[in-house]
């Protein structure tokens, strides 16, 4: 019981007498068009714990459940759903969001969800996001005055949606009072093995991610940024001196010689770049030369002196802080979670 009355404080959630004395209400909010997997992820690895745990141990009680009496999730699998009902804590999973989705349409579809969220979060139960969830949480007006994240592809829209957020797009798991986000796909395993870490204890999540291979150290989406997916930001300047960076990530840089090269000042470069992009020409060629640089972890046996060198930094040490920051690891750590060898890494270094 003292495990419960934990995870309910630390979920925010409140804890409630039911048919299993001490079992933690779950409850799964499904919707037109939302991820089957992502509805049935989190419970299936409660599942797993549960088992884990032992009959005598505190369990899970998940249930599926909907506003609507039918629904119909992507890829067109339907779902036996229940009416809502009270739960200790709410998981909305995310929804197929492509480029031309029209996402202000497709939330006003979705206003039974976002009113039966609302009603959960009034009434004390914790609430959760998957993925882009987030978007139905920022709706619902959740995410004001709160951290969060979500899958880093959609972190600057969903930042842009809800200024009043403060989005960590490099967190997998974000809990700020009450309301809980996720990064993308995959991280509902991370919250989850939080969840049942607090209610089950260390131990039990431990063992549960080994049976289900899941990675219970991960802290960090960052590493599995492609910047090669988010839309290029800046002008047509801004885009002249980024090639011009990119094409020439292995020399010295020197802020005067390319302003020349674009036949500017100094100060009209970075103003005219800022304006255009947010940042500085010094920071693209940071992420630029990073961004090669994981490449070349992944796909050769450079050692990590001869890559900071490829990309344009002579003493290693400088190279590996640099790197951390951006990826979240050392370039060794990151060689050794990400390194592509054999066949596959032939057919994706082909031309």
């Amino acid at each position: 019981m003292v495990a419960r009355q934990e995870a309910g404080r630390q979920t925010g959630g409140r804890a409630g007498r039911d048919a299993e004395p001490g079992a933690l209400r779950v409850g799964v909010l499904a919707y037109p068009g939302c991820f089957a997997s992502e509805v049935f992820g989190v419970p299936d690895l409660l599942t797993m714990a549960a088992h884990v745990a032992g009959p005598d141990a505190p369990g899970y009680r998940v249930s599926i459940v909907s506003p609507r009496r039918q629904v119909t999730a992507s890829g067109g699998a339907s779902l036996d759903v229940g009416p809502l009902r009270e739960v200790d804590v709410l998981v909305v999973p995310g929804f197929e969001l492509s480029p031309d989705t029209d996402l202000d349409a497709r939330l006003a579809h979705l206003r039974a969800e976002t009113a039966a969220i609302r009603a959960q979060a009034a009434a004390g139960t914790a609430v959760v996001s998957l993925c882009v969830g987030a978007f139905l949480l920022a709706e619902c007006g959740l995410l004001d005055g709160r951290r969060a994240t979500t899958s880093w592809l959609y972190a600057a829209e969903l930042a842009r949606r809800c200024p009043e957020a403060d989005i960590r797009p490099e967190r997998l798991v974000v809990t700020d009072t009450g309301v809980t986000t996720t990064a993308a796909f995959s991280a509902m395993y991370d919250f989850a093995l939080d969840l049942i870490r607090r209610h089950s204890g260390a131990r039990v999540a431990r063992t549960t991610a080994r049976v289900a291979l899941v990675d219970e150290a991960r802290t960090s989406q960052t590493p599995y940024v492609d910047p090669r997916l988010l839309p290029q930001p800046g002008g047509e300047f801004a885009q002249r001196v980024m090639r011009r960076l990119d094409q020439n990530l292995a020399d010295r840089y020197d802020l005067a010689t390319l302003a020349d090269t674009f036949r500017v000042s100094t100060r009209t470069l970075l103003r005219r770049f800022a304006e255009e992009t947010g940042r500085s020409p010094l920071a693209h060629l940071h992420a630029s030369r990073v961004r090669r640089a994981r490449h070349l972890l992944e796909t050769t046996d450079r050692t990590v002196a001869a890559v900071a060198a490829a990309v344009g930094y002579q003493d290693p040490g400088t190279f590996a802080t640099l790197f951390a920051r951006h990826t979240g690891h050392r370039p060794r750590a990151y060689r050794a979670a990400f390194r592509r060898t054999g066949r596959v890494a032939a057919i994706e270094d082909d031309p």
